[in-house]
């Protein structure tokens, strides 16, 4: 009898700027189109962009770049790639959020032994929300740690 490999996860995979990065499938709600994005009044927090509709439901979108400090793509685009925004719209202690990304690759499904550990410049940063690495399609793809993140999301929402 073969033993059941009962070890694998799942993730999306997505792009902000420059870095790659994953959420498990559980936190991701649905992947919307890009929408208009209407800013809050007396609101300071580069975190917090504003208002979305989806679906006919306004939901709170955040800045996942700004909260991780990754740098924002430019608006070039690199020769023989297009790529389209949108919005990942997750489930978090604080309801749903919607977090503008510049690209959606979709779910990757890999065993758990494929994970590294973040390298050390990574695992130094304070806070760090990347709980281990992955590679995929000759490029790195940062995991983040979704119980972690949803409470960061929490709290700069307050």
């Amino acid at each position: 009898k073969q033993r059941e490999d009962t070890d694998i996860r799942s993730v999306v995979i997505f792009r902000i700027g420059k870095e790659w990065l994953a959420l498990p499938t559980g936190t991701v709600d649905e992947i919307a189109d890009q929408r208009s994005i209407h800013s809050l009044p007396h609101r300071q927090s580069k975190i917090v962009l504003g208002l979305a509709n989806v679906r006919g439901e306004l939901l709170i979108c955040v800045s996942l770049g700004e909260l991780l400090g990754v740098e924002l793509a430019s608006s070039k685009q690199r020769a023989g790639h297009r790529s389209y925004p949108r919005l990942l719209v997750i489930r978090s202690d604080e309801g749903r959020l919607a977090l503008p990304v510049d690209e959606v690759h979709g779910a990757h499904r890999f065993h758990s032994r494929e994970l590294q550990p973040p390298p050390e410049t990574v695992a130094r940063a304070n806070p760090t929300y990347t709980e281990a690495v992955l590679r995929w399609n000759d490029r790195v793809v940062g995991c983040l740690d979704g119980a972690l993140l949803s409470y960061a999301l929490g709290r700069s929402l307050a």
